[in-house]
């Protein structure tokens, strides 16, 4: 990857009292970036106060910017990026930290600015740490490395490498950043990881208490039992690295059949992938 940070960048955070703003803006404020922090509410301006940060108002941060990050949530990027795309000098980047909103076609556009998504895959389960700082790092962004998904669909490599560099920077310490199509992106996220991944860990949850209140198993037996087969699950179903049992698949077989519906694949369409979509920014239909 080609370095092409240097201090005269500049690199505005819109958002940045939020939770996910304070967490960009913080890998920021250590970098050798200029980095502007706005935020409109009261009080996400004194959150950034409380850091030692100097609030920048969105109509000067936005003009002066190379890269400009908007930390805010998926359900108003759109009317927030109407506001913002016109005050972007000509060659800016805009950087959008989930997919949903590019892909929907919501994003205002601009023909001489450039579009960018970046999300963090989160520190891996199967990643090695050596310190508690690692391991209670479960987000990323702080100390356990990670790996992050961009899509910024250009043939430009030094404008690749920049937002290359901002997004390692804001995700740090990161291993890699592996680059698709916005499209492939949105599956990623959420289909493969909100819809399937996420859905399946507060159903452990849910397990875990059925287990408890209505079988009756003391937590604590049952929680170590569900933990440490929860990860051998993951190496195994993941990696193989231990095939499971006969018996296992006898049982995991009536889980499927009980559980699971026939059709589950369908959520992979592109007609689902709009739905869920268009609910989770609460509009209509997508307009790409």
């Amino acid at each position: 990857m080609t370095d092409t940070a240097a201090p005269t960048l500049t690199v505005a955070v819109i958002g940045a009292g939020g939770k996910m703003g304070t967490r960009v803006s913080d890998n920021l404020a250590t970098s050798d970036y200029n980095a502007l922090y706005s935020e409109n509410s009261a009080a996400g301006q004194q959150a950034i106060k409380d850091l030692g940060r100097e609030v920048t108002p969105t109509d000067q941060a936005v003009p002066q910017a190379d890269v400009v990050i908007l930390a805010v949530p998926d359900t108003v990027l759109g009317v927030v990026s109407e506001a913002v795309v016109p005050q972007l000098k000509p060659g800016a980047i805009l950087l959008t930290l989930d997919p949903a909103a590019a892909y929907a076609g919501l994003l205002a556009q601009r023909d001489d600015v450039h579009y960018a998504v970046a999300h963090p895959c989160h520190p891996s389960v199967f990643s090695e740490r050596t310190t508690p700082e690692e391991w209670a790092d479960t987000f990323g962004g702080i100390a356990a490395p990670q790996e992050v998904v961009a899509a910024f669909e250009t043939d430009d490599e030094d404008l690749r490498a920049r937002a290359e560099a901002v997004i390692s920077t804001i995700y740090a310490p990161v291993i890699a950043v592996h680059w698709v199509t916005v499209k492939q992106l949105a599956v990623l996220e959420p289909t493969l990881v909100e819809t399937i991944a996420c859905m399946i860990g507060e159903f452990l949850h849910e397990a875990l208490e059925e287990t408890v209140n209505t079988v009756g198993v003391p937590r604590e037996a049952a929680r170590a039992i569900l933990y440490g087969h929860t990860w051998i699950a993951l190496t195994n179903g993941l990696r193989g690295s231990n095939p499971f049992s006969d018996a296992c698949h006898i049982a995991m077989g009536y889980g499927r059949e009980s559980i699971i519906k026939e059709d589950w694949k369908k959520i992979f369409d592109d007609s689902e992938l709009d739905a869920v979509i268009a609910k989770m920014l609460k509009i209509d239909a997508v307009r790409r």
